[in-house]
């Protein structure tokens, strides 16, 4: 049998050091680290860890490579609440038009 990595797996590859500074997270990483918190805590219990690690590492090789980690976050949480039908696809678009155009209007 052949041993295939997925795309996520990389131990043991060479990656270079790892990074362990500390960075300023944008308004926008706070929010996706908010929700994904309120959404897996002791009262909603709608996100646990492996789902989470699941929908991740479910992306696809495209989406993990050019995501960065609150990007990847989002998108898995994203694909959970849809799988769940806490969310409809339809609401989902709705919001995000609404969203866009709030943005179009910022240009003006």
């Amino acid at each position: 049998m052949t041993d295939r990595r997925r795309h996520h797996d990389m131990g043991g590859l060479e990656a270079g050091p790892v990074e362990t500074n500390q960075h300023a997270h944008e308004p926008w990483e706070k929010r996706v680290d908010a929700i994904k918190a309120l959404l897996s805590d002791d009262k909603r219990k709608l996100v646990t860890t492996d789902e989470l690690r699941r929908a991740i590492e479910n992306l696809g090789a495209d989406a993990y490579e050019r995501y960065n980690y609150y990007e990847r976050w989002i998108s898995a949480v994203t694909n959970i609440l849809l799988e769940k039908d806490v969310l409809s696809v339809d609401e989902l678009g709705r919001k995000m038009a609404e969203i866009e155009a709030r943005q179009g209007n910022r240009a003006l």
